[in-house]
């Protein structure tokens, strides 16, 4: 079992998260028949549901190195794993998510565990599809913020077959944070985008969709990580 106390997971109830949330520990908690949630830092700068991209879950390479520089920078993240994700890691194969309504649906239920009194509001962000669910979920509930890491603006090689029909109704502050290179939405695509005004866009120089630098470009991928986690902070902290 993947999330077992072995593993270091401690399994909880909706009812215990409570004291979980305020406890100034870090912690990885899982809650049958939802799933798991790992807990990091503290909310100095604001707190952040985190979701994962589509073909990788929360212990990726790119979400591991973003949690430890948003941590390091005073925000504190929560991040979930889809339904679907914990059934790969359970039979051991790959499989594609499904709809994403569903998992819009997955997203309103940690928000409404999470959302909690005497605690700092809620933002909501991914990776990739985790931040296009995200964007979804600020256009059914109010959401204090949004945070989307390499948003998938349309399929790579299909830059007609954008990803933005819901995005008027997103009255949140919003920050994107995109690769230049990035195929599912270059430097050039987003800045032809008519987005609104509460929509900040901050580009990773010569990142990809995981904001991997080409070698010529003298930076490393953490480093831009870095960079973007800092931005993240300053955004967030400027919003409350």
């Amino acid at each position: 079992m993947p999330y077992s106390e072995q593993n270091g997971w401690r399994q909880v109830t909706v009812e215990d998260m409570t004291e979980a949330l305020h406890d100034d520990q870090d912690s990885r908690l899982f809650i049958e028949q939802i799933g798991p949630l790992e807990k990091r830092g503290e909310p100095r700068a604001g707190r952040l549901l985190l979701a994962h991209g589509a073909g990788a879950g929360q212990d990726s390479s790119f979400m591991r190195t973003l949690v430890d520089c948003l941590v390091e920078n005073g925000v504190q993240t929560l991040t979930l794993e889809f339904s679907y994700m914990q059934r790969m890691r359970c039979e051991n194969r790959r499989r594609p998510p499904p709809g994403i309504e569903r998992l819009v649906d997955e997203m309103i239920e940690w928000c409404g565990i999470l959302s909690q009194r005497n605690l700092p509001g809620l933002w909501l962000g991914g990776k990739s599809m985790g931040g296009r669910v995200a964007s979804l979920v600020a256009t059914r509930q109010e959401v204090v913020g949004l945070i989307l890491c390499g948003y998938p603006f349309h399929p790579p090689g299909k830059p007609e077959k954008t990803r933005l029909a819901h995005w008027p109704q997103i009255a949140c502050p919003a920050l994107v944070l995109q690769g230049t290179r990035d195929p599912f939405g270059t430097r050039d695509e987003v800045e032809d985008y008519a987005l609104d005004d509460n929509v900040h866009v901050t580009f990773i120089e010569d990142g990809d969709h995981d904001w991997k630098p080409r070698k010529a470009s003298g930076l490393t991928q953490r480093e831009l990580i870095g960079q973007g986690a800092a931005d993240i902070a300053t955004f967030m902290a400027a919003s409350r």
